[in-house]
């Protein structure tokens, strides 16, 4: 266990409430666990608008309490997932509890760090950022300290799903300029600063950047840049945040339903359909025969369908602790 020295916006209080929360999350279904934790453990909560998110107010809110604005989303992106992963460890995107206290934890007044972080051997598990979609952004680095992108890991968009089946980033979303435009950020890294694309907001190259990926601007104001190259997102913090157990504290925690799957060799995702609200179709190819995997998933329970070349089916069914 490693502790960043600067305390100017973490405590050990938040270090409390995080175990609290770790072990309510694994004892409790999410209503109740939002039932003892309301949006806030403030009551001067408000519901407040963060440039960026507004693009995605329909799945995304932002809420002010105390020292934080509180990101609440399912985890879930509106656009298609999975396809183009050659390297996969059988998992599939599931809806995540990120709401209440389980929100994602943004410092409204970031400070610089004296002494930042790098991201190369620290923060190899858990978010590092949160994209404006309510996605959160993982080190570029896995947990095994390899670069998902260069490994085949990642599908078309920048994502994957982790051990608890929780879709996420660990590149760049770039993809969510199209929505929010080129002046607003499309991430907010985990200590605060937000997290611009490949320009300035004026348009101008992104210069000079740091071993973080971001620098000042003319106002003195610090952020960082999204590049397509590594780091691809913040590749450390500048600013002050605490490391707990390899991951920044605090951060929202997702909840797995089933033991992690394990790396399935040679297999190659092709096509992820969106059938309703709640249930997916994944096809993925293996020694050239095609495989499907039709599943529903809620934040209580999760039904999976396993469909062989033949038409042989499988069904798993899980209810989340």
């Amino acid at each position: 266990m490693s502790f960043n020295h600067d305390h100017e916006v973490t405590h050990l209080d938040e270090i409390g409430r995080r175990k609290f929360l770790q072990v309510s999350a694994l004892a409790l279904g999410a209503s109740t666990l939002s039932a003892l934790f309301p949006i806030s453990t403030s009551k001067a909560a408000t519901l407040v608008k963060l440039p960026g998110f507004s693009g995605f107010a329909k799945s995304v809110k932002v809420f002010r309490s105390g020292k934080y604005y509180m990101v609440e989303s399912s985890g879930i992106p509106d656009h298609q997932m999975m396809v183009g992963i050659k390297a996969w460890q059988q998992q599939v995107p599931t809806v995540q509890p990120y709401s209440g206290a389980n929100a994602w934890p943004i410092p409204i007044t970031p400070v610089i760090s004296k002494n930042p972080i790098s991201a190369k051997n620290h923060f190899l598990r858990g978010a590092i950022a949160v994209a404006v979609n309510g996605v959160p952004i993982f080190n570029a680095l896995t947990n095994k300290g390899t670069d998902a992108y260069l490994t085949g890991e990642l599908d078309e968009w920048g994502g994957h799903c982790g051990r608890a089946d929780d879709y996420h980033y660990h590149t760049a979303p770039f993809h969510l300029q199209t929505i929010v435009g080129k002046k607003v950020p499309i991430a907010y890294a985990l200590d605060g600063f937000p997290i611009y694309g490949e320009t300035e907001v004026d348009g101008k190259p992104a210069l000079g950047l740091d071993e973080f990926n971001g620098h000042f601007d003319t106002k003195k104001k610090y952020h960082y840049h999204g590049t397509k190259t590594y780091p691809y997102i913040n590749g450390g913090f500048k600013g002050v945040v605490t490391e707990l157990d390899g991951q920044v504290d605090p951060q929202a925690i997702t909840r797995g339903f089933r033991p992690a799957g394990a790396p399935l060799r040679g297999a190659s995702i092709t096509e992820f359909e969106k059938i309703s609200a709640d249930s997916y179709l994944l096809t993925y190819e293996l020694i050239g025969a095609k495989y499907q995997i039709r599943y529903t998933a809620t934040l209580s329970n999760v039904t999976m369908e396993f469909i062989s070349p033949e038409g042989d089916t499988r069904t798993e069914v899980y209810t989340r602790k």
